[in-house]
């Protein structure tokens, strides 16, 4: 196929490689200069070949919603654009009335495999129409290992949703290895807490490839003095959970994922401040400056 796509930073950079070393002629754009093929939208529209796919890979909220309302204007009707970020599923179904009244056609598709998928191939969760879907469905087949790793969701807005809940999953898969690691290394009997995770890649039920870059992260820090224990979130941890409320779906351990990592940018919790403040009051525990109980309380 030939394909524009729009963002050629660490994800649509690497996308836009492997469809061209499978085989399919792409274009790219984004606004950084040096790694674009053409100058403008415009000119992306004018090289394409009516009808036009393009795929969207910038960060979501207004540069997507910015960039879509650019691309309206000089795409065509039967073009067809697949919107790749991490955006809120919500907005699918909006955006694809709007550019379905210009005659537009509108995918929105969840990706997942980093800065490693150019090699190992992506994860591609497509909602949409079924013949947009299989429009576009050789760009999914090659971006997509070998073996699977590609899903028609749903309609319109279903790739996004399960985008999110994947990384809802990540979330809580990423803490339990965290939690896990802290205790391991917090005892005085295990003497190889890199050694043991990485013993349990073979045969175990917990093997993985978060368990597999866990172990690379451990050979290359042991000791993890290097990083800060500080933890961003996406945005779409949050949207999981909100889900989880909307459609009455107990979800806790997302949930606590997903607090943990509010936590992480506490450097003193005013919350526990006010728990060594409580425990000071009712119990006369003492507390030093940092909330630290130096003497080890029976009663929580």
């Amino acid at each position: 196929m030939q394909l524009g796509m729009v963002g050629l930073g660490k994800m649509g950079g690497n996308m836009a490689a492997r469809l061209r070393d499978k085989g399919h002629e792409v274009v790219g754009f984004d606004f950084n200069p040096e790694l674009r093929d053409v100058e403008s939208l415009a000119e992306l529209a004018q090289r394409l070949a009516a009808p036009r796919t393009i795929w969207l890979m910038v960060p979501a909220g207004d540069p997507t919603r910015q960039t879509i309302e650019q691309l309206a204007e000089v795409l065509e009707s039967g073009d067809l654009l697949i919107e790749g970020g991490n955006s809120h599923y919500i907005d699918d179904r909006r955006r694809a009335d709007e550019l379905s009244e210009r005659g537009i056609g509108y995918l929105d598709a969840g990706v997942s495999g980093g800065v490693w998928g150019r090699q190992e191939g992506y994860g591609i969760m497509v909602g949409g129409d079924p013949e947009n879907v299989a429009r576009a469905e050789p760009v999914f087949t090659a971006l997509t290992p070998e073996n699977g790793g590609y899903v028609h969701a749903g309609g319109v807005g279903a790739g996004h949703f399960v985008k999110m809940v994947h990384n809802g999953i990540e979330y809580g898969m990423m803490q339990a290895f965290a939690e896990g690691y802290e205790l391991m290394a917090a005892s005085d009997i295990v003497d190889d807490v890199p050694g043991t995770f990485d013993s349990w890649r073979e045969g175990t039920v917990v093997r993985s490839w978060l368990l597999d870059l866990l172990v690379r992260a451990l050979r290359e820090d042991p000791e993890l003095e290097a990083i800060r224990g500080y933890a961003q979130d996406s945005g779409e941890g949050r949207w999981t959970v909100q889900a989880a409320v909307d459609h009455a779906v107990p979800a806790p351990v997302i949930s606590a994922a997903l607090f943990a990592r509010f936590a992480s940018r506490q450097e003193d919790s005013p919350a526990m401040k006010v728990v060594a403040a409580l425990r000071h009051q009712f119990g006369g525990h003492e507390v030093t400056s940092s909330g630290d109980d130096p003497e080890r309380d029976p009663e929580s």
